[in-house]
């Protein structure tokens, strides 16, 4: 094999086309909601770690799991990403008509891109929280919510952070 991209043979490059089973695909016994998508800080030096907590409440009528999940999409990139990439995801027990506030750290890591070594750049990002991946078309409902950031400085080796 000579040709390593990924372009086509993974969901995440799969471009407009949504897979069968997405991950994270499947049913509840009970309905979640989630809110209050807060992202610390906002705007973040290159090398930066960032902050994340939502919270999530259980308004259905039986205790359940929900998987949170966090998706991560560059708006703009120097080399070729995926739609989206899963950087976080937690299974939490919410008691019904409960809630939990979750809070999870995105590394700085999990922001670079390949371009003949890790690299990060600055640029702007959403970040997505849900029970399933953006965009996702199932029988069950779950919400996704989505905020911005940025990322200020100039471009560097990940090895140099």
């Amino acid at each position: 094999m000579e040709n390593y991209t990924m372009e086509g043979r993974t969901y995440r490059y799969y471009g407009q086309e949504a897979p069968l089973y997405p991950f994270g695909y499947g049913l509840s016994y009970t309905t979640f909601r989630y809110r209050d998508l807060v992202l610390s800080p906002p705007v973040l030096p290159v090398c930066a770690n960032l902050s994340v907590s939502v919270v999530l409440e259980n308004t259905g009528l039986r205790d359940s799991e929900e998987v949170v999940q966090l998706y991560l999409r560059w708006e703009q990139s120097s080399v070729p990403v995926p739609r989206w990439q899963l950087v976080a995801f937690r299974r939490v027990a919410v008691l019904a008509g409960r809630e939990a506030k979750l809070s999870f750290q995105v590394l700085a890591e999990q922001r670079a891109v390949w371009a003949q070594d890790w690299r990060l750049e600055p640029g702007t990002f959403t970040l997505f929280a849900g029970g399933q991946q953006p965009g996702q078309k199932t029988r069950a409902p779950s919400e996704v919510l989505s905020a911005r950031f940025s990322v200020t400085g100039p471009a560097r080796p990940l090895r140099g952070c």
